[in-house]
């Protein structure tokens, strides 16, 4: 019964779980912000957003890594 009560408590938004995730990659937290935010998020939100995450850190080294590779001459 607690299990649902919980359940039901978590009312953190997705663009919040995101940027607890987005904190998360760095290793980066709050203090007691961040046992806060822990315990209200959504399981499945979180899933997503570090699927998010993921796919745009790849983006970004991608890009990044062309950028520096069509400035070197061989």
């Amino acid at each position: 019964m607690q299990e649902q009560n919980k359940a039901a408590k978590r009312k953190i938004s997705f663009f919040a779980t995101m940027r607890t995730v987005f904190w998360s990659f760095f290793g980066v937290g709050k203090g007691k912000k961040s046992v806060s935010d822990v315990e209200n998020l959504n399981p499945v939100h979180v899933v997503i957003a570090g699927i998010l995450g993921a796919l745009i850190l790849i983006t970004v080294l991608i890009v990044i890594v062309k950028i520096v590779l069509s400035k070197v001459v061989i």
